[in-house]
C-alpha cells in the first residue's frame, strides 16, 4: 500500500508540474502577443502580433477546409473559434459522431506540425445553437456515457443578469424539448408556469433581481439604474447603509400607475413584504423576462412563444379594500378595487356575501371558519420555524434574510391571517338579527 501510494503521489506531482508548465507557457505567449500589439510602449512589434494572428487564422482555415472537403465524414463546420471548431454531423448517431470526431482530431493533428494538436471534447445530442458562443445541449464526453449532461454556454441559464425564475423556466423548457421532442409539452409547461406567476403562487425569491453596485460615483448623472435607485433609498433611511462597491443589490418590479417609468416601479423586497398594496408586476416578468429567452430558443423552430401567452386566460388578483391596513396605503391603483366574488361560493356579488349564502349562515360559518383555522395553523407553523431559526420568541423581531424561503411563506400566511379577520366580521354579520 505504501509503495502504491508513493507511485500515485509521484504521478500526481508529474501531472501537476506539466499543468503548471502548460499554464506558464500560455501566460508567456499571451503576454508576448499583448506587448507586441500595444502601440504606446517601447516593446511594440506590430508585425509579430499580426503574424501570430495570421498563423492562427491560417491553421483554423486549413482545418475547416480539411473537415468539409472529406466526403466520408459528411461534416459541416458551423463556426470556428480561435482554437476550436463546432462541427455538424447531420443525421448521424452518437456512436458515429464519436467515431468521426476522433478521426477528425487525428487527421487535423497529423496535418499540422508538433505541438499543434486538435483535442476531441464532447458530442452534443441534441443541441441548439443560437449564435456564436451561445448554445445549449445534452453533452456526452465518452461513448459509454448513459446519462447526458445539461451543458449551456452564454444563455440565461448560466448568466446572472436575470431573476432565478428565468433560468429555471428556460432550463426546464429546454429539457422537456430535448427529452420528449414534443413542442406541445413545452407549451403546456410554459403556460403552467405563467399561470402560477399570474396567480402569485411562486416564491418571491425566484423573482428577485440582484445587480452589481458600482458606487455612487460609478454612474453618469441622471442614470436610471435599479441598483443606484435602491441605494439612494437606503441612504435616505440610513446614511450608513450604502452598499459596498461590487455588492449585488436585490430588487423587484411592482405594479404602478399607468405611465410611470420602469425605474419608479423598482422596490426593495422588504417593501413588497411589508406593504400589502404592492403587487409583483407579473406582466413585466412574463413578457419581458421569461418569454424572450424561451422565444429565442423556439424561434429557431418557427414557434411564436408570445402567442401562447396571448391565448391564455388572464388572471387578475385583487386585494380586498377592507383587508389592507390603513397605515400601509400608498395610493396605488389596487386600493381602489375590491373583491366582487362571494368568499363562500365564488359567485359574483356586490356584497360581502351573496344573497343565497346569506340564507344559510351555518354553511357560511363552516366554510369560512375552516379556512381561518387552516390559515392560522400554517401561520403558527411558519412562525415557529422562523422563531427557532432566529432564536427569539418576539414576533416583532423581523427576519432580514432574503435567501430564506420561510420568510416569504410566513409573509403569505400573514396576509391570509388578515383575510381571516375580515372573514370573522362577515360571520358576525350573518348572525345579526
Amino acid at each position: 500500500i505504501i509503495k502504491q501510494r508513493k507511485k500515485t503521489s509521484r504521478v500526481h506531482r508529474l501531472i501537476n508540474s506539466d499543468i503548471r508548465l502548460s499554464k506558464n507557457l500560455r501566460l508567456l505567449n499571451k503576454r508576448t502577443f499583448g506587448l507586441s500589439e500595444i502601440r504606446f510602449v517601447s516593446m511594440t512589434r506590430i508585425f509579430v502580433g499580426d503574424s501570430i494572428v495570421r498563423k492562427a487564422r491560417e491553421t483554423l482555415e486549413r482545418s475547416i477546409k480539411l473537415v468539409e472537403d472529406t466526403p466520408k465524414w459528411g461534416a459541416k463546420v458551423l463556426y470556428g473559434d480561435t482554437d476550436s471548431m463546432f462541427i455538424l454531423l447531420k443525421g448521424r448517431s452518437k456512436d458515429d459522431a464519436f467515431k468521426i470526431g476522433y478521426e477528425i482530431c487525428d487527421a487535423v493533428t497529423d496535418m499540422h506540425p508538433s505541438p499543434i494538436k486538435l483535442k476531441f471534447e464532447k458530442v452534443y445530442l441534441p443541441c441548439v445553437l443560437q449564435t456564436k458562443k451561445r448554445y445549449v445541449g445534452f453533452s456526452y464526453e465518452t461513448r459509454d456515457q448513459k446519462e447526458p449532461i445539461f451543458d449551456a454556454k452564454g444563455i440565461e441559464t448560466v448568466r446572472r443578469d436575470a431573476c432565478p425564475a428565468v433560468a429555471k423556466v428556460l432550463e426546464r423548457s429546454i429539457k422537456v424539448l430535448f427529452t420528449t421532442r414534443d413542442v406541445s409539452q413545452v407549451k403546456q409547461y410554459v403556460q403552467n408556469q405563467c399561470r402560477k406567476i399570474m396567480e402569485e403562487k411562486v416564491s418571491m425569491l425566484d423573482l428577485v433581481f440582484a445587480k452589481e453596485f458600482r458606487g455612487m460615483s460609478g454612474y453618469k448623472p441622471g442614470a436610471c439604474v435599479p441598483a443606484l435607485e435602491i441605494s439612494r433609498k437606503m441612504l435616505q433611511h440610513d446614511r450608513r447603509s450604502e452598499p459596498s462597491v461590487g455588492e449585488r443589490v436585490p430588487y423587484v418590479i411592482v405594479y404602478g400607475s399607468p405611465g410611470l417609468p420602469l425605474i419608479q416601479l423598482v422596490k426593495q423586497p422588504f417593501e413588497l413584504l411589508t406593504d400589502p398594496s404592492l403587487r409583483i408586476n407579473v406582466t413585466y416578468y412574463i413578457t419581458k423576462q421569461i418569454l424572450p429567452p424561451v422565444g429565442r430558443i423556439l424561434s429557431l423552430l418557427g414557434i411564436d412563444v408570445f402567442s401562447w401567452y396571448i391565448d391564455m386566460p388572464k388572471i387578475i388578483r385583487v386585494v380586498p379594500h377592507s383587508v389592507m391596513p390603513s397605515e400601509n396605503r400608498k395610493g396605488t391603483i389596487s386600493q381602489y378595487f375590491s373583491s366582487s366574488n362571494c368568499p363562500v361560493c365564488e359567485k359574483a356579488t356586490n356584497q360581502n356575501i351573496c344573497d343565497s349564502c346569506m340564507q344559510d349562515p351555518q354553511k357560511v360559518t363552516t366554510v369560512l371558519n375552516s379556512r381561518i383555522r387552516k390559515w392560522e395553523k400554517v401561520h403558527y407553523r411558519m412562525l415557529e420555524i422562523c422563531n427557532c431559526c432566529m432564536g427569539a420568541q418576539d414576533e416583532k423581531q423581523q427576519c432580514v434574510s432574503l435567501d430564506c424561503p420561510i420568510l416569504y411563506r410566513l409573509n403569505l400566511a400573514l396576509k391570509d391571517n388578515h383575510k381571516g379577520t375580515h372573514f370573522r366580521d362577515i360571520i358576525n354579520k350573518c348572525f345579526e338579527f
